[in-house]
């Protein structure tokens, strides 16, 4: 793993060596990897779980020059988009990806969470300042996504750059979350908000205020 670290670091710091590399690794102009990166380079890099599937029809855009893991007993659904590469897409145990979801890193995910379809968690920004240039030509950010454990997020919900979802909420369908959601909390909305917090001495979730 150090020598590897060691080649990514002589990599990054020589830029026509940089992009030699990535012209090898990506097509011109687009986000997934050749055929040969897929077939013979991921596998022997990234981690994939045991009793865990990927259904046939997801696109897989990972690059080998950033993390992707899986851990044991997950899924992810047919038509999903999976994108580690601005950042790192780390998925724990028992995970359950819907169908249509999009993913683009830095995302973490933790244990046993699900998600329902069309969802996009992406931690990818474009900038837009310089009128002068456009969009596509600016530069990009990233923050990194957390959800922790045993999250339950609903159908069409859009979790963006640099939030935090904590332990064991839920994001009702069609949410938009824009900042970080406490642990045990039921989030609605655009932007959302928190309605409900389980409350560990009465044992009930109960309405906030």
């Amino acid at each position: 793993m150090n020598y590897m670290k060691s080649i990514d670091n002589f990599i990054q710091k020589n830029p026509k060596l940089k992009k030699l590399v990535h012209r090898a690794l990506i097509p011109k102009g687009q986000a997934r990897p050749r055929h040969w990166v897929k077939w013979f380079v991921n596998p022997l890099i990234h981690k994939r779980g045991k009793g865990t599937k990927i259904r046939r029809k997801t696109r897989m855009d990972v690059l080998p020059f950033n993390v992707f893991e899986i851990g044991d007993n997950c899924s992810i659904e047919d038509y999903t988009t999976i994108n580690n590469g601005v950042g790192a897409v780390i998925i724990g145990n028992g995970v359950r990806i819907g169908i249509s979801n999009v993913i683009i890193g830095p995302v973490n995910i933790g244990n046993y969470v699900i998600t329902a379809q069309n969802i996009v968690i992406s931690g990818l920004n474009h900038g837009y300042e310089d009128i002068s240039l456009p969009i596509s030509g600016q530069p990009t950010s990233t923050s990194a996504i957390n959800i922790e454990a045993e999250c339950w997020i609903g159908a069409n919900a859009v979790v963006t750059a640099g939030v935090t979802i904590g332990k064991h909420s839920i994001i009702a369908a069609g949410a938009v979350v824009t900042k970080n959601i406490p642990p045990y909390s039921v989030a609605v909305g655009n932007p959302a908000r928190v309605i409900k917090q389980y409350n560990h001495e009465t044992k009930i979730w109960e309405k906030v205020n």
